[in-house]
């Protein structure tokens, strides 16, 4: 997978080399490339922002570094274009079925704004070459993009073949069990057996894989049903416009 990640801040970047993320990169399974958005500016103060239309506080990302960032990475298409992600908190909901999606992509692009964000014709323009979701990771507000795209970014790339050690865990994962990634995760346990004067559950110490299977399955629906009974109502998760449905 081609990963590219365009910030006005590189140096955000450096937990790309840390645990999961930089085993991607050292295998080659991911390879991701950080661009600074002051390369394309045109003027000697690189600019990159400016008063918005129409008044308000803050600043926003002017259109014309993000339209030639973008054209410079289209221009090494050989094939489909990539998919443009723009985290925002006005954007669908990241989900595990959209890591899902996205990690079936050979190309995206991750565009990090700033300030007050960056100018909404950035977005329209871009739409028209290759598939574009603004995304949000949840109902808060980051001083930049570069954060959100770190969190999707671990999300994804630990569905990669051959990430994660074990394979089997990722299909045990909040969001991934109980079919259509309707549950969260049950508690989980390790050695000691008693810790503190509290037991592991017998069932777990059981031997019987078919019991063990029951109690998980339990423990994720009751646990979802106390902290996250939305993910019970069967709303379908929202489309990714990059993957064929």
């Amino acid at each position: 997978m081609q990963i590219d990640i365009i910030s006005l801040f590189p140096e955000y970047f450096a937990p790309l080399d840390v645990s999961l993320l930089g085993r991607a990169r050292a295998q080659g399974l991911a390879t991701i490339d950080v661009h600074d958005l002051r390369t394309w500016t045109s003027d000697p103060r690189r600019t990159v922002d400016g008063v918005p239309f129409g008044g308000g506080p803050g600043m926003v990302l002017r259109p014309e570094p993000w339209g030639a960032a973008l054209d410079a990475l289209l221009a090494r298409a050989t094939g489909d274009p990539p998919c443009l992600l723009v985290p925002t908190p006005s954007g669908q909901p990241f989900t595990q079925s959209l890591a899902r999606d996205l990690a079936t992509e050979p190309w995206l692009v991750f565009a990090c704004g700033r300030y007050e964000g960056i100018d909404a014709r950035v977005v329209e323009d871009a739409a028209t070459l290759m598939p574009v979701t603004e995304v949000s990771v949840g109902d808060y507000v980051l001083a930049g993009g570069e954060v959100a795209t770190l969190v999707m970014l671990e999300a994804i790339t630990r569905l990669l073949p051959g990430v994660v050690g074990n394979p089997a865990s990722i299909a045990e994962d909040s969001f991934s069990v109980g079919g259509g990634g309707a549950l969260v995760e049950g508690p989980v346990y390790t050695r000691p057996a008693v810790w503190r004067g509290r037991a592991v559950p017998e069932v777990l110490r059981s031997g019987d894989h078919a019991a063990i299977a029951r109690w998980k399955r339990e423990q994720a629906e009751r646990r979802t049903a106390e902290r996250r009974p939305d993910l019970l109502t069967g709303k379908l998760p929202p489309t990714f416009p990059g993957v064929a449905q």
